[in-house]
């Protein structure tokens, strides 16, 4: 399943796979006081600039998937059809 993960690139070349356990993070970040540094921290990047650079290039609606469906459903559907 690993070549199934989608993959955001960041402006500074660094890659971060969507995982489940960046779900979790992302979910985190929108339900709940969750700042931006810690985000980083979390991911393993470097500074919040960077942390609002993945936030923005992740599709909304990943954010808000539970971390679960998106590992059971959605990681699936994208390793059928690629």
């Amino acid at each position: 399943m690993g070549e199934c993960v989608p993959v955001v690139r960041l402006g500074s070349g660094k890659e971060i796979a969507l995982t489940k356990d960046v779900v979790v993070l992302l979910n985190r970040y929108v339900r709940m006081e969750y700042s931006l540094e810690k985000l980083a921290a979390d991911l393993g990047i470097d500074g919040w600039e960077e942390a609002y650079e993945f936030v923005k290039k992740v599709p909304a609606w990943i954010m808000w998937t539970q971390p679960t469906y998106y590992e059971r459903v959605v990681l699936k559907e994208l390793c059928a059809s690629g």
